[in-house]
């Protein structure tokens, strides 16, 4: 039986799955007097696959590398293909590994990773990682840090991938993104820095979500929000912030799906091989021999009835 950590306080009832990648198997929010599902909820048959999960973390890296491979400091790296379909590797390594519990109390936990422990680590760096998942209030905080173990400088790059609840009687999701750049791409990866975003996805408004197939990479934040959802059914309105470290933000909306997701990450997808080709912006970063990176992401909810 896969181990399940709950985090509750009178907003927030978010279940953690430290053996799972430190995934979030669902997060609930207060309405009157039951919990509703506003992330997607885990089916807990499924509480060992992070793929299915609520939210899963990306680390050292997130998003595509274009068919695994990478240069870095003059060299080129290989990694173990791990989408065959698209022949590249994906959302980084950590997510379907074991974490430890570092401390945890009935509103945060804190889990840590480390990469020497593990013969099979896709990634060629020595690294280690810390995950904190905290309840403030009517904040649900999510905090990645990433550290170079190795003997000497390595690229990086985290997220969170979280997916939340795309249908609701009686109206549509309202969604707003205020990022005025977004990389145009082909079969998920860009080829150049980002350009002004078009006007079919322009979110900087609260807009409905609508039911058209997403999956673009925006950047140029213009605030610390990286996402506000209002569901009106529920009268429920939920705000990310996040840390400037997390340049990007990835929706991701397939059609036909009771979800969508909208992810803040620090790289741009492919990000290793176009900081290596010099393109600006993608949000990259080079750590130092036991330097470390590390950033928050709060959901915020509130009832908007009045």
């Amino acid at each position: 039986m896969t181990q399940l950590q709950t985090l509750e306080n009178e907003y927030w009832q978010v279940g953690i799955l430290p053996e799972t990648g430190a995934s979030v198997a669902f997060g609930r929010v207060k309405h009157g007097s039951d919990w509703v599902d506003i992330m997607r909820p885990t089916d807990p048959a499924d509480y060992d696959n992070s793929s299915n999960c609520a939210s899963f973390i990306l680390i050292p890296w997130s998003n595509r590398i274009r068919d695994g491979k990478f240069r870095f400091d003059g060299q080129e790296y290989q990694l173990e293909i791990n989408q065959p379909s698209e022949g590249l590797a994906i959302h980084g390594d950590v997510r379907k590994r074991a974490w430890k519990v570092a401390s945890a109390s009935s509103t945060e936990l804190v889990l840590t990773f480390d990469s020497r422990e593990h013969q099979d680590v896709n990634y060629p760096f020595a690294f280690s990682a810390r995950a904190e998942y905290r309840l403030d209030g009517a904040d649900f905080v999510m905090g990645l840090a990433l550290k170079n173990e190795d003997a000497h400088t390595i690229p990086g790059g985290f997220g969170h991938h979280p997916y939340f609840v795309r249908y609701e009687t009686g109206a549509s999701v309202l969604l707003q993104v205020p990022c005025d750049k977004y990389y145009d791409m082909q079969a998920a990866m860009p080829t150049s820095a980002a350009v002004p975003v078009p006007d079919r996805l322009d979110f900087r408004v609260l807009r409905p979500l609508g039911d058209d197939p997403l999956d673009d990479l925006f950047t140029g934040r213009l605030s610390e929000v990286s996402g506000r959802m209002i569901y009106p059914a529920w009268n429920t309105e939920i705000t990310m912030t996040s840390d400037p470290i997390y340049e990007h933000t990835i929706v991701y909306a397939p059609v036909g799906e009771p979800y969508y997701a909208v992810e803040p990450v620090t790289n741009a997808n492919d990000g290793f091989n176009l900081y290596d080709q010099g393109v600006a912006g993608t949000g990259v970063f080079i750590l130092q021999p036991g330097e470390e990176k590390s950033g928050l992401i709060r959901l915020h909810v509130e009832n908007t009835s009045g």
